[in-house]
């Protein structure tokens, strides 16, 4: 008889849909020949050789076990569970909306628009930068302003970046002060002051009514409508704070302004606000598309990205970011903004809203919503329900008999309300209410009514609005599933993303974003919360945060997390006030000098100079390490004066640097805080922690290195970890009843971190660190494999880089003429993405291929690299003309290549087909190379008419 083995004990009975092995690209042959490759015996020998010993993490992280895609979705569900979903009509800038399902499915869900990259290779992008030119159009034609920006990363931050531009366009004779209206909503008051007190600008928060101006403002913010629903006749404020030489910034509802005289019309100089109920789901504040127009005078001041229109090689129309001058990776400390991520996903879900339902359409939701407030109002009344706003559009604020029985009855139908603390209530309606949810509303105040009664006269007649908006054909025109399922499909297919290929940048880490990790994020259990629902209605979100906060500081080995900032630049930020106010705390408020490598990130700078610090720069040296020396010298001349270093690790430049520890002891000993930049955290985890080597904190990137996808260019989310001493100088937020709030909802971008749950949850402790190992192996093995032919620009003491590496590709242009843009152009004709251009070294390309991507798609990206060096050296035999060739001519489209004029001296088949997967399956781009002077030159940032496409 043969033993029965035991259920317990039998591997064959283990759940086969692990994740790590599916996350991870090399299979176990794979990695054994890259390590051959690279000269290494195995993974550990590798590791040991680039990590150094000093600061290697000696035991396991202390993380659960990892478990499969089906346990952890269960598992997840049982938090989700926790939640509870009440209707809500809390208002204050966050409304539910109905997203169209062919939106949700095809852009939401859709891994060809969520894991793009930011537009930076225009000629790949054109899809996603046509949705949000839409965008750009939407945000113009509502607040009938000249010009407007491809997103914020919401409501509150684009009113501190209106704070922003107006003092930097400030006329003369006013003071720094901002006078805020009370009636704006109370987040954007809080990130307001916390983005004022670094520069010592003053908000002075009042009634609009009564203020005087002759405080001098620079500017002032008022809400429209405002936050307790009445709407409000700006045009004279606005005329007086014109007459004192302020700037007006208008925070406006844009559903409202289909109805209402847009912003532009009573004068006000620049308008923000949140595209979230154009069809973007609560998911409990976040990720939302903020807004952000202003006058064209004002362009190079605005902050963010600004899709413009120009035109490529041929003549033909071509979309590219405009005026990049004005951003931190070219302007650092001297930005209009620290801005890094945007919220391009968002932004295009809210446009295609737009083009999906037309300008009636827009205007139907509104009117339907503003009628049934109008019966809601009439109802209240006569029910003897004393209503204080006059005017409204969507809100009321009521004051009834006894508010805590409408509140307590509210919460046994499952509805919340917005209680003032005054003994008033708001209610705030949208486009999911019906006029059975007025008839419950009216009963929580003891009014029995069936509701008919329409014909209000909440929109004051003086302010209904007579423009026309949305004119373009392009909001006219798909307005059937079918059209617009196929328009959005042509968009698709003019973007390059990870759905194509790998996209093997430096720095930005565009590994996996698995289906697993994305289907919790419209769960309704996640998606339809309210940012600020009462708290035991968000136990399952509440266990999360907790959760992730809790591994999250495992991983990096600091005291506490919050995941507030919305970022990777809100990161930044938010660790950088922890130092401020902590040296305030110890009576040292004076330390406003923060070291910066040059090698740093632009943001860096950028947001030390929001953050109200002083920078100054710190050398590095020929290996592209930071020049101890220096730093040594630079922190005793500063020493008095000293806040924080920031750094980056392993460095901008790929490296680990072995006098890490030495550096943190150099800035302790003078007085100073280490702020880490945590976007080469993909190099570290369960290999070495931050805050063991000595930083004091560090903001994470989860878009990055915890799979959060790019979106094309954001959605993110930047948390900071911190050791024990900054641990009371965290962001608070005035919903929790605390003070440093950097992001409109407590918690950020709340719904995309479950995706950053689920990765840690499946990998577990074994699963991270072996995706570590493999990133930093697959580095080194593309490196090793270029090398003979672009020279690798920096290396550590063993000859190995860290997970990413820098090709030079600078000699190139004596010898051929031959640039790096060249090179990035030509590589789309391969069917890539360019990997980071010319950063943090002018005329090299750094390149990361992250844990995901398989042996062969490495060799495949390796081979194109290859045979675009052969292509060089064809120029340099002169077997090709130096002025005309594949590379000075690439990208080619298919119209270039079908064209009954072909005057060049190379094939068509050299240009379209230049290596064999290439006729397996082409990516065709889009357009030719654009012309980039000329996008500057003649800024066109708004639809064009269809005929010009």
């Amino acid at each position: 008889m043969h033993e029965i083995a035991s259920i317990e004990s039998s591997a064959s009975l283990n759940p086969l849909d692990t994740f790590a092995r599916r996350h991870i690209g090399p299979d176990a042959a794979e990695q054994a020949a890259m390590l051959e490759l690279v000269g290494a015996e195995n993974l550990d020998v590798l590791i040991d050789a680039a990590v150094p010993e000093n600061i290697r993490l000696q035991r396991p992280l202390d993380l659960p076990e990892a478990i499969g895609e089906s346990a952890a979705l269960t598992e997840l569900k049982g938090l989700a569970a926790k939640n509870k979903v009440f209707k809500n009509y809390i208002g204050m800038g966050y409304s539910d909306t109905l997203t169209p399902p062919v939106i949700q499915r095809n852009i939401l869900e859709n891994p060809g628009w969520y894991t793009a990259y930011t537009p930076y290779q225009a000629e790949i992008s054109q899809g996603r930068m046509e949705a949000l030119l839409n965008f750009q159009t939407m945000i113009m034609d509502l607040t009938a302003l000249e010009i407007a920006n491809a997103s914020l990363l919401d409501e509150a931050t684009a009113a501190a970046e209106a704070m922003h531009l107006t003092l930097s366009v400030r006329k003369p004779g006013t003071v720094d002060v901002i006078f805020v209206s009370e009636l704006c909503h109370p987040q954007t008051i809080a990130l307001v002051k916390t983005r004022a007190q670094p520069l010592d600008i003053e908000v002075v928060v009042g009634d609009h009514t009564t203020f005087d101006f002759a405080v001098k403002p620079f500017a002032v913010l008022v809400q429209y409508p405002a936050t307790d629903g009445s709407v409000f006749d700006y045009a004279e404020f606005v005329e007086k704070a014109h007459v004192a030489n302020a700037l007006a910034i208008v925070a406006a509802d844009l559903l409202a302004l289909t109805l209402l005289k847009a912003p532009g019309e009573f004068g006000a100089d620049v308008a923000i606000g949140s595209s979230q109920r154009f069809g973007v789901p609560l998911g409990f504040g976040g990720p939302h598309a903020g807004y952000m127009a202003t006058r064209d005078i004002y362009k190079r001041s605005m902050p963010g990205r600004l899709i413009g229109v120009s035109v490529d090689s041929e003549g033909n129309p071509a979309m590219r970011l405009s005026l990049q001058t004005r951003e931190q990776h070219i302007r650092r400390d001297k930005a209009t903004s620290n801005i890094c991520t945007a919220q391009v996903l968002l932004a295009v879900i809210a446009s295609t809203y737009a083009v999906y339902h037309g300008p009636e359409g827009l205007k139907a939701i509104a009117t339907r919503v503003s009628q049934l407030t109008d019966a809601l109002a009439i109802g209240l009344r006569q029910g003897g329900v004393n209503i204080l706003n006059a005017s409204y559009f969507d809100t009321l604020r009521v004051a009834p008999a006894d508010t805590n029985l409408v509140l307590k009855i509210a919460a046994s139908k499952r509805i919340n309300l917005r209680d003032f603390g005054d003994g008033t209530l708001g209610i705030s309606l949208d486009e999911t209410t019906t006029a059975a949810d007025v008839a419950t509303l009216l009963s929580l105040f003891g009014i029995q009514k069936t509701v008919a009664t329409l014909g209000g006269d909440g929109l004051p007649k003086g302010l209904l609005r007579s423009s026309d908006f949305l004119k373009a054909s392009v909001f006219n025109t798909h307005h059937s599933e079918t059209e617009l399922l196929r328009y959005l499909k042509r968009l698709e297919n003019r973007d390059l993303s990870l759905t194509t290929s790998m996209i093997p940048l430096g720095s930005c880490t565009m590994k996996l974003n698995a289906t697993a990790e994305m289907f919790p994020v419209t769960w309704p259990e996640f998606g339809k919360l309210h940012p600020f629902a009462p708290l035991d209605q968000v136990e399952g979100y509440l266990e999360l945060f907790s959760q992730l906060e809790n591994w999250l500081a495992e991983i990096t080995g600091f005291a506490s997390v919050s995941l507030q900032p919305n970022s990777g630049a809100q990161g930044e930020y938010a660790g950088l006030l922890a130092v401020r106010e902590y040296h305030a705390a110890q009576g040292q408020s004076h330390r406003r000098v923060c070291l910066i490598p040059t090698s740093a990130h632009g943001t860096n700078p950028a947001s030390a100079a929001m953050a109200g610090f002083k920078i100054v720069p710190v050398a590095c040296d020929a290996a592209g390490n930071i020049n101890v020396d220096d730093l040594r010298s630079k922190a005793a001349a500063h020493a008095n004066d000293l806040a924080a270093l920031m750094i980056t690790y392993p460095s901008t430049h790929g490296v680990f640097e072995e006098t890490i520890r030495e550096i943190c002891d150099i800035i302790h000993a003078n007085g100073g805080q280490v702020y880490m930049d945590g976007a080469n955290m993909n190099a570290q985890v369960g290999l070495c922690r931050p805050g063991d080597i000595g930083v004091d904190v560090c903001h994470l990137n989860l878009h990055k290195t915890f799979c959060i996808p790019h979106g094309g260019g954001g959605p993110g989310v930047g948390p900071i970890g911190v050791a024990e001493h900054l641990k009371p100088f965290l962001p608070g937020h005035p919903a929790l009843g605390t003070k440093g709030a950097v992001s409109a909802a407590p918690w950020g971008s709340s719904s995309i971190d479950v995706i950053s749950w689920m990765y840690i949850r499946m990998m577990g402790a074994g699963g991270l660190k072996l995706a570590t190992e493999i990133a930093i192996l697959n580095a080194n093995y593309i490196a090793r494999r270029l090398e003979p032919y672009f020279p690798v620009l920096y290396k550590g003491k063993n000859g190995l880089v860290a997970h990413e590496c820098i090709l030079d590709t600078r000699g190139f242009k004596a010898t051929a003429g031959i640039e790096v843009e060249d090179i990035a152009k030509r590589l789309m004709d391969y069917g890539f993405h360019a990997p980071t251009m010319s950063w943090p070294v002018p005329g090299t390309l750094m390149v990361e291929p992250t844990e995901s991507e398989s042996k062969a798609e490495l060799d495949r990206f390796c081979d194109a690299m290859i045979a675009i060096h052969g292509e060089i050296q064809a120029i340099e035999r002169g077997e090709a003309d130096r002025k005309v060739n594949v590379l000075k001519k690439a990208p080619h489209t298919a119209q270039a290549l079908l064209s009954d004029k072909w005057d060049r001296p190379y094939s068509r088949e050299q240009a379209a087909y230049p290596a064999p997967w290439t006729r397996a399956y082409k990516f065709w781009p889009a357009v030719g190379r654009i012309d980039n002077v000329y996008g500057d030159r003649n800024l066109v940032c708004s639809c064009l008419p269809m005929e010009a496409y």
